[in-house]
């Protein structure tokens, strides 16, 4: 995790491979409505009650109206606004409405949030990417747009070679890290790592210039293939007086558009429709454009028909509106990738490489189509772990799509872009995700600054554990195996409910910025939401996070739980120095972390708590710690406090609690140049099993930052 790197999501999405980084969201939601034990998730929506196009308009509408209420009960600022993009409805009327944020009319990257309401309106909880109001000394830039996008240009490190007036830059408040900033968001194009006309997104500090994040825009893949994959399929498509059209009116008027192998920096500059006297469409080789148009039109119809029968999602926005696609996209192309700014998919013809296969199978469709779904409702950023959970969940559901298509040329199953023959058989695999050499199969402290599509291995290989379980099976005629990072053994959920799980907490828990430990929450909640707070569903959500080291598992609702007063064996306390990064702690938002803005005491991890200059409180706990039975048992910890108070007088705290009593108090008057040990007496929980618990409190006006690091209990 970095607070400093995470990055709003990209314009486009690929399904190739890139890098990045990203950040916890913080919640505050109240206990939501959870399902019975054995509720169902086949009917529409895994939970949502089903919406015309008309009800969904009046609901964002009416969202809309609420806005200025929500903020202000949220605790925003005035130069604050909230536009309703989403609102998702469950079966017992409660609402969970998605927001973007701005600031004086500036669009606030990593502003974006959930708000969740019961049937009579009163908000129940909330998820936010950032936590409290969004403050800014001014938005007046001290660097001109034409200065930021000379130093966007220097900054850029994936395209080496900008060309003249290929750049851009506006004004955003750059709200990822704690304290928000004024930043221009920039796009940078020319000679680089896709080719020559390469798309790099850089932000930069719109006071010093420096960078503060950039990802690619468009990602490159290479392998090899061996023709057009779908077979003989029936497609839907338009008759006009002169013959048909490649347009399917019964997705919402998708259309396939034949972009002539113009180039990816206009892919629609030579685009035309595609058209015919005759209803008969390709030949199932490459020797016909149209064939590629069908494997498209096929696979993107297919993954608008899983999304409504599985969750009631009429398109990718769930306003009934179909995306265009463009096939035949610039010359060697392989490669595949969405565009949420035109709202588009575009698909490369393949190499020499792969015997020139159209990079259109049905996954992939799946893969693209799912980047504009994510686009639509988390809107995950492309960077960082949140980049990672952004390819992962294109790669679940374009594996799920797979499985629904139930296409007897291409079986259901978890590799991902099979069809296309590359080397090592496929794109990356779900199952066991590092076979291919690169990818992450366990999560580590590295994982946010890893390429994307590998860090997605994590989310990937999660899901397949969760679906399947352990153990080697054969899906789809291939050979899967459900290896751990823990060696654990479990059983899975199926398929079909671990892609409701996933479904709900991207669409209704998760925000721009949400990170591993994030998507475990959510997912928790999820399940919590769908089959009961102590069901077996929930349970085994937990193994599977835990088997790919994101957390550990969750009591097992079968079993008693040991007694409390009984101290557990091993280790007193669990990740001290936070090397392992969240592991073992409970946090309420994004306090462990590795940014290079605050220093470590050693290593690269630390506890960063409070620093935002405005109201707020924040927790970091460790429950189940056994306390010595023997001797002066203490807790030991390293405490560095910077703060823009003056004087002794406590205006912001950090309170040591054990099992709810607070045993030491810190504050902005004990500032430090550095770390200073602190030791806590614990004798009076001598024997005992407790809960430990930082709790942050910060008041409106300035700033103060308490830093942990090296917590021992013995």
């Amino acid at each position: 995790m970095n607070r400093k790197n995470a990055l709003a999501a990209g314009v486009a999405a690929a399904l190739a491979l890139g890098s990045v980084t990203m950040v916890a969201t913080q919640s505050t939601a109240a206990p939501r409505p959870t399902a019975a034990a054995g509720a169902s998730a086949s009917q529409p929506g895994a939970g949502f009650r089903a919406m015309t196009a008309d009800a969904r308009r009046e609901a964002i509408r009416t969202a809309g109206r609420n806005a200025a209420a929500t903020a202000r009960e949220l605790g925003m600022g005035p130069d604050e606004r909230l536009v309703a993009k989403d609102v998702l409805i469950d079966a017992d009327g409660s609402r969970h409405v998605r927001y973007d944020r701005t600031y004086r009319g500036l669009p606030v990257i990593g502003g974006d949030l959930v708000v969740h309401l019961a049937e009579d309106g009163t908000i129940t909880g909330s998820d936010l990417a950032h936590q409290g109001a969004v403050r800014i000394a001014g938005t007046t830039p001290k660097l001109t747009a034409a200065d930021a996008s000379a130093k966007a240009v220097k900054h850029a490190r994936h395209v080496k070679k900008a060309k003249a007036g290929s750049k851009d830059s506006a004004l955003v408040v750059y709200a990822v890290g704690k304290i928000p900033v004024l930043a221009y968001r920039s796009t940078v194009t020319g000679e680089g790592e896709t080719g020559p006309t390469s798309r790099e997104a850089v932000i930069v500090d719109a006071t010093s210039g420096a960078a503060l994040d950039q990802y690619e825009l468009h990602q490159s893949v290479t392998g090899t293939g061996n023709g057009v994959t779908v077979g003989q399929v029936s497609i839907e498509t338009t008759q006009t007086a002169g013959g048909y059209t490649l347009t399917d009116a019964a997705h919402g008027g998708t259309i396939v558009y034949d972009s002539y192998n113009s180039p990816q920096s206009n892919p629609r500059q030579n685009a035309r429709a595609f058209s015919k006297t005759t209803n008969s469409w390709g030949n199932g080789t490459s020797s016909s454009r149209e064939s590629a148009a069908v494997d498209a039109s096929y696979g993107l119809a297919k993954t608008w028909d899983y999304y409504k029968e599985s969750f009631n999602r009429s398109g990718i926005r769930n306003d009934g509106r179909g995306a265009r696609a463009y096939v035949h996209v610039d010359n060697s192309l392989v490669n595949a990738f969405y565009d949420d700014n035109c709202f588009c998919m575009y698909f490369g013809d393949g190499s020499s490489q792969n015997g020139n296969t159209p990079v259109t199978a049905v996954d992939v469709a799946g893969h693209e189509m799912s980047h504009g779904v994510t686009a639509a409702t988390a809107n995950l950023t492309y960077s960082g772990e949140s980049g990672g959970l952004n390819e992962a969940t294109s790669d679940i559901f374009g594996t799920m799509v797979e499985f629904y298509a139930n296409n007897a040329g291409d079986p259901g199953d978890y590799y991902i872009g099979e069809k296309l023959n590359m080397s090592g058989g496929s794109l990356r695999r779900m199952d066991n995700p590092a076979t291919d050499g690169r990818s992450l199969s366990c999560w580590n402290s590295g994982a946010g600054s890893v390429d994307v599509h590998l860090s997605s291995g994590i989310g990937n290989h999660f899901f397949y554990l969760a679906a399947e379980g352990t153990g080697a099976k054969t899906i789809g005629g291939r050979p899967h195996t459900g290896t751990t990072c823990n060696n654990d053994t479990f059983a899975g959920i199926g398929k079909d409910k671990a892609a409701a799980v996933w479904y709900r907490a991207l669409t209704t828990y998760m925000t721009s910025t949400t990170n591993y430990a994030g998507a475990r929450t959510a997912t928790l909640q999820a399940a919590a939401d769908l089959y009961g707070t102590n069901s077996q569903e929930r349970y085994l959500v937990s193994k599977a996070w835990a088997a790919v080291s994101v957390g550990t598992a969750l009591p097992d609702p079968g079993t008693p739980t040991p007694s409390p007063t009984t101290p557990p064996s091993g280790n007193a306390l669990t990740n001290g120095s936070f090397e392992q990064g969240t592991s073992g702690w409970t946090q309420s938002d994004n306090i462990i972390t590795n940014s290079s803005l605050q220093p470590a005491r050693d290593g690269s991890w630390y506890a960063w708590m409070m620093g935002y200059s405005t109201d707020a409180i924040e927790s970091l706990s460790q429950s189940n710690i056994a306390v010595p039975s023997t001797g002066t048992p203490k807790l030991t910890f390293w405490l560095k406090v910077s703060t823009q108070e003056s004087g002794s007088t406590a205006y912001d705290t950090l309170k040591v609690n054990v099992n709810g009593t607070t045993l030491a108090t810190y504050s902005n008057a004990n500032a430090s140049s550095g770390y200073v040990q602190k030791t806590v007496d614990l004798s009076a929980h001598k024997g005992q099993t407790v809960k430990l618990e930082f709790a942050g409190t910060e008041d409106t006006y300035l700033s103060t930052i308490f830093l942990l690091d090296g917590i021992t209990i013995g």
